[in-house]
């Protein structure tokens, strides 16, 4: 579990194609010794296991393989050797939560469809699969790339989010432009809820 509050972003060193699986090597400013292996780390909203880490230099290179799955629904597969993304290391049990309830499990890939900068802010209009509007709701949670923001404003499978410049600052929301796809993982008491209203 995570809250969609960004600690770090790291750096995708490489990435390996192994049969379906491809290894990635991700640079992070996090202790080494704070990460073991097993340890959940969320990569722009993708929750993936920890299967190596090391002390390069002055930075710490941890590697997680992400699957075919994973590579099919999220924008992993498209990343590269140089490509900056969100990091968050799993919830404890007293943690602040101080956005929303994340799981990791992205859910698809949305698409920003504009991009307006005001008094050192950002509005975005994000279009979402079809199949998971139905789930994002105005004054709602979702999570892009990791990040737990509230929605604006909601137009069939379009919506809105407001980014502060704390957000804009210590993510990779802040490079983002219209055109760019990133990943979604819709709030998970919205989806339990319609869940419920159809068993009835």
């Amino acid at each position: 579990m995570f809250t969609g509050i960004v600690t770090d972003v790291g750096e995708v060193v490489s990435m390996e194609p192994r049969g379906e699986l491809r290894r990635l090597r991700i640079a992070c400013s996090y202790d080494s010794n704070s990460i073991a292996l097993g340890a959940s780390i969320a990569c722009s909203g993708v929750c993936l296991t920890v299967v190596a880490v090391a002390r390069e230099d002055a930075r710490t290179i941890f590697e997680v393989d992400a699957a075919a799955e994973t590579l099919a629904v999220t924008t992993v597969g498209t990343w590269a050797h140089g490509t900056r993304v969100n990091l968050e290391r799993a919830l404890k049990i007293g943690d602040e939560l101080g956005g929303h309830i994340v799981t990791g499990h992205v859910d698809g890939v949305a698409r920003i469809l504009s991009r307006e900068d005001f008094d050192d802010m950002s509005q975005f209009w994000v279009e979402s699969p079809r199949e998971l509007s139905r789930f994002i709701a105005k004054k709602g949670s979702v999570a892009l790339d990791g990040v737990s923001l509230t929605v604006n404003d909601v137009d069939g499978d379009r919506f809105s989010v407001l980014l502060i410049p704390h957000t804009l600052a210590v993510t990779t929301l802040g490079a983002r432009r219209a055109g760019d796809a990133i990943n979604i993982e819709i709030d998970l008491m919205a989806r339990y809820a319609a869940r419920l209203r159809e068993a009835r």
